[in-house]
């Protein structure tokens, strides 16, 4: 019952039905939200998750110890991480894991210009979907608007971190004495195509991590905003 009235809500502006009309009469007085509010309020959940939980991942460490995000190696290098710790080598593949994280938080600091866009752009039609959609809705709707764009800024940001930060020397390095290895096959993956795909895969997340707990949680609705559009999801 709660989702038909908040349906019927949402779609007055379009509906002249009288049936409707007399469902929205019995809500409570000020229960009825314009559509700018509603846009509104997704548009400040949506920026306060950029705000809080992007952030923190552009900080060092931000991805490499957020057990959330953490960028580990792909399938075809975790043979190489596992050979080199059996043999003594465990403080270089630490490094090299870290480099691969370093070159995400660095690329993390492209993405709050294009996330700003996309959120300026939600529309009624699209509020109302994330509204009665799922924990992530709102995270999904951003994703599909920002994938591609973000991943030409991260994608050249982290190439060059690779070279800032030492990554390229480190895996080098590392994949060398791997391949001299007796019984091993050569590696040689593209670490760059790898780290950006995880680098998005993280801030996705982390977005969704706030967007949940503003759908659930009344103490994260920090605005009279979030509270009132929020509430017209509550069961």
């Amino acid at each position: 019952m709660i989702r038909k009235i908040i349906l019927v809500v949402l779609v007055f502006n379009a509906t002249a039905c009288a049936e409707l009309q007399g469902v929205i009469n019995q809500l409570p007085q000020g229960g009825v939200l314009t559509n700018a509010e509603i846009g509104s309020g997704l548009r400040q959940a949506l920026d306060l998750g950029i705000d809080k939980q992007v952030t923190k991942l552009t900080q060092e460490d931000g991805f490499f110890k957020n057990e959330l995000v953490k960028i580990l190696l792909p399938d075809e290098l975790q043979k190489v991480d596992k050979t080199l710790r059996s043999i003594g080598l465990s403080k270089l593949a630490d490094e090299g894991l870290k480099v691969l994280n370093r070159a995400a938080e660095d690329a993390v600091k492209e993405a709050t210009p294009i996330f700003i866009d996309a959120v300026k752009g939600i529309t009624f039609a699209d509020a109302k979907n994330i509204l009665l959609g799922n924990d992530d809705a709102a995270t999904q709707f951003l994703t599909s608007k920002t994938q591609t764009a973000l991943y030409s800024k991260f994608n050249p940001v982290i190439k060059n971190s690779f070279s800032k930060v030492g990554a390229d020397a480190i895996w080098t390095n590392l994949i060398n004495k791997y391949n001299t290895l007796p019984l091993t096959n050569n590696v040689n993956p593209d670490l760059t195509d790898y780290v950006t795909k995880e680098a998005l895969k993280g801030v996705y997340t982390m977005i969704a991590v706030e967007e949940k707990e503003i759908r659930n949680t009344l103490s994260s609705r920090t605005t009279d905003l979030l509270q009132r559009v929020f509430a017209l999801q509550d069961r």
